[in-house]
């Protein structure tokens, strides 16, 4: 397939924008452009086939299985578009007065009853744009919390397991404190023994999964929590993994102080490639003074955004947060009504049928039942055949199917993570059970078939070194291109290629 700078000619339109008739202001020297942009020279029907084409070769939750452990891709109701794009939410400015966006704002307020329950807690702020930003934005809350009490300075370390998500320590750097790693023992919990000698006076609280990265619920959540609440520091609960306890357990009577929701990974509002998401926390009532402005309040019938809390840690967001995921997770949520716990029953049901199912052709670290997703090991495969997980990932496309995460919890080797999510028929999960049963036997019989895959996918398998430490993110004409036009002007990453 060709590149759309590729299919350019010289000289070919697809529109014409008429001058304006009024004087149109000079821009000053320093914001003009050198020379005018190289754009592609198409006529309209070859823009339109172009990119339709394109989209045929993108891979997405309406196109097949998405089993990405962690990243949660589920399906998202058609009908959660629909009422987005209902011209009272979508023409709604943000600076509108409070007056006349009554209906969002009771959208938002019953959106944080609604995780106040979910979670257990008193007090929630939308705010945050994803988890990565709840994170952090618990984390200025527990300084918040310290400093009021007169204990900022003494309380410097945040505890995180081996499992955690990347996120977490970077988070516990950016909001400015140290970091203290604690190991996983056998059975794929934290390794109490280990905690207990890294938790004092000093520490200001701990980050958890529950249930972990490797999809297992933490069997000693209650001494864990005594630990730490024991010396005064708090618990902060990562909510990527809720879709495996809505309605069945609560982290809030786990005894988490500060928990994140993720709303576009359990409450299915759509995401990758950056965005958009929401990351909304709920909190106990001793740290709601600190939340972010605005606060969404009701007082009687009537919905307001409140700045009046003189100890919030301010802004982390533009606005109340990002309404239009606020919609469609709310949509989703009162699709289930009181029987949310089954959304996370039919994805623990999913996952641990496919572990029972795959257990026996691949490692398995951990040997329990597991919660919404669950970690193989290609190990044995690697050590015999020389077959990794980056080549059973790829030899997937060749089925038809996205693979899952790899390499990730970084404890287990050659790791692949699976989420079927609730959103999979049994079909569906048969199919990919069938692929990677017999991938691992292709591991065994014909080894190269999976080192050089996929084989049948648009883009051969690439040099992921060489793009990592050599990226090539824009497109560039030659130096001197030709006559013929902009069609044929090479792509510089074409070169030595």
């Amino acid at each position: 397939m060709k590149l759309i700078y590729e299919r350019s000619q010289a000289g070919r339109r697809g529109l014409g924008i008429p001058k304006p008739d009024l004087p149109v202001p000079e821009l000053p020297a320093s914001l003009r452009r050198a020379e005018p942009p190289r754009l592609p020279e198409l006529a309209e029907p070859e823009v339109l086939r172009h990119f339709t084409e394109l989209s045929t070769r993108n891979f997405g939750i309406d196109t097949g299985f998405y089993p990405l452990g962690s990243c949660t891709m589920k399906y998202n109701p058609r009908i959660n578009e629909r009422l987005v794009g209902l011209p009272g939410f979508a023409n709604l400015h943000p600076l509108v007065e409070d007056d006349a966006a009554q209906g969002a704002l009771e959208l938002e307020w019953e959106l944080q009853e609604i995780l106040r329950e979910v979670t257990g807690l008193d007090a929630v702020s939308l705010q945050p744009a994803a988890g990565s930003q709840g994170e952090l934005t618990g984390l200025m809350l527990f300084r918040a919390y310290f400093q009021d009490k007169g204990e900022d300075e003494q309380r410097r370390k945040i505890v995180i397991p081996d499992t955690a998500h990347g996120t977490n320590p970077a988070s516990v750097t950016m909001a400015g404190y140290e970091l203290t790693p604690v190991k996983t023992d056998p059975r794929g919990n934290i390794d109490v023994e280990d905690l207990r000698g890294k938790v004092d006076e000093h520490t200001a609280g701990l980050m958890l999964t529950n249930p972990s990265t490797l999809g297992l619920f933490d069997e000693n959540i209650e001494e864990i929590r005594d630990i730490f609440h024991g010396v005064g520091a708090l618990m902060y609960y990562d909510g990527a993994n809720l879709n495996a306890v809505c309605g069945i357990s609560r982290p809030g009577d786990m005894g988490f102080d500060v928990v994140h929701i993720n709303l576009h990974k359990t409450f299915s509002q759509p995401h990758g490639g950056g965005g958009p998401g929401g990351g909304p926390i709920a909190v106990r009532a001793s740290l709601e003074p600190f939340l972010p402005v605005p606060v969404v309040a009701r007082d009687g019938g009537r919905f307001r955004l409140d700045y009046d809390r003189p100890k919030s840690i301010g802004k982390v967001r533009a606005f109340s947060g990002p309404f239009g995921v606020f919609v469609r997770s709310y949509a989703f949520i009162r699709s289930y009504g009181p029987a949310l716990r089954e959304m996370s029953e039919v994805a623990v049901l999913n996952a641990n049928y496919m572990l029972a199912r795959l257990k026996d052709a691949y490692d398995l670290p951990f040997d329990r039942l597991c919660m919404h997703e669950f970690v193989l090991s290609t190990r044995s495969l690697k050590r015999e055949h020389g077959v990794s997980a980056l080549d059973v990932a790829k030899r997937l496309m060749d089925y038809g199917f996205h693979p899952p995460t790899v390499y990730f919890p970084l404890i287990v080797p050659e790791a692949l993570m699976i989420e079927p999510t609730e959103s999979e028929a049994k079909e569906t999960l048969d199919r990919f059970i069938d692929a990677m049963l017999a991938i691992a036997q292709e591991a065994a019989e014909e080894p190269e078939l999976l080192h050089d895959a996929p084989h049948e996918r648009p883009v051969r398998r690439l040099d992921e070194v060489r793009a990592a430490k050599n990226p090539i993110v824009r497109f560039r004409f030659d130096d001197h291109p030709t006559e013929q036009g902009s069609g044929d002007r090479q792509l510089e990453a074409q070169k030595g290629a």
